[in-house]
């Protein structure tokens, strides 16, 4: 027997998880004065530090808008996480680099994430991840598949 499911609720439900993480990484994060979304720059940007790290790239990697990664490296600056330095290859380009202070907070944001994680999936069983891993990137490919057809519709009329 088939149990009818809600999909609106799954919908709802996708977006309440994402919110409940992105409240408990604040929280976690509070003594840098970073947000989770910011430490996931963060982190990034210092992965990719040694070579630079264009918005375009964490646009692209993130699925943020480029004005919300302007904002997020702003912010950033700021607080003195991040510097800006001009491309050598292309002067219209400018990469972020993490600087000293990003680095003695790499550590804090790693296990923040890390815990946010290790709550998010406790109980989960190997193979259901990978159930989930593997139903999360059908949905993400339909969507990507949705907007992909609707752009080529809107272009040509």
């Amino acid at each position: 027997m088939t149990v009818a499911v809600d999909r609106s609720r799954l919908a709802h439900d996708s977006r309440q998880i994402n919110i409940q993480m992105e409240q408990m990484a604040n929280r976690c994060l509070a003594e840098a004065g970073i947000t989770g979304v910011q430490a996931q720059m963060l982190l990034y940007l210092l992965r990719h530090s040694e070579r630079g790290v264009s918005v375009t790239e964490l646009h692209q990697v993130s699925g943020y808008s480029k004005a919300t990664i302007s904002n997020l490296v702003k912010r950033l600056r700021e607080k003195g996480y991040v510097r800006v330095e001009p491309c050598l290859e292309d002067d219209r380009r400018r990469l972020l680099f993490g600087t000293e202070k990003g680095c003695r907070v790499q550590a804090l944001l790693a296990n923040s994430v890390r815990d946010v994680e290790d709550q998010l999936y406790r109980d989960f069983s190997p193979e259901e991840l990978s159930t989930l891993d593997r139903l999360q990137k059908r949905m993400l490919h339909n969507l990507w598949t949705f907007q992909t057809h609707s752009k080529r519709e809107a272009s040509a009329t």
